[in-house]
């Protein structure tokens, strides 16, 4: 990849680097190019196509029904109520 190249992908990415980062990323880019050639050697005919590497299986507990604590234990962990509710400040101003 030449430097050209090199300063064009840059100017697209919108990113501004100086000619010494243009030095730096291209041996940079030139490895990664050897490496993804070596990649082409590989045979992977036989290889099913995965989406992920590993095996996966649903992770989520079973959906049970439990009973819940009743609204007074609630309510008495909270710092102010109001009847069978919460009661919070107030976060709508009046503009009028």
């Amino acid at each position: 990849m030449s430097d050209i190249d090199l300063k064009h992908i840059a100017r697209l990415s919108r990113l501004h680097l100086t000619d010494e980062e243009i030095r730096y990323f291209q041996t940079q880019v030139a490895q990664i190019l050897a490496f993804v050639d070596k990649l082409k050697e590989v045979d992977v005919k036989d290889v099913e196509p995965t989406s992920h590497p590993l095996a996966l299986q649903n992770v989520f507990r079973e959906d049970t029904v439990v009973p819940s604590l009743a609204i007074e234990e609630f309510l008495k962990k909270s710092p102010r109520a109001r009847g069978r509710f919460f009661e919070v400040p107030k976060i709508i101003e009046d503009n009028a």
